[in-house]
């Protein structure tokens, strides 16, 4: 937030993770039906996100 100016969901966050092959583990409350739409990450945000987990040497 400080360095970006951005707020970022937990959602977000799960998503790039997963794309860099960070796994992790079966989210407990996911929907029970088929046709659920996750709204996906918008790219200013995954750079935000990219940066931060290169910071905490996540990736």
């Amino acid at each position: 937030m400080e360095k970006f100016g951005l707020k970022v969901s937990n959602l977000y966050i799960a998503q790039v993770k997963r794309k860099c092959g960070i796994i992790e583990r079966e989210n407990y409350n996911k929907s029970k039906s088929e046709d659920s739409r996750q709204p996906q990450c918008p790219p200013e945000k995954v750079a935000a996100i990219r940066a931060a987990l290169k910071f905490f040497e996540m990736i």
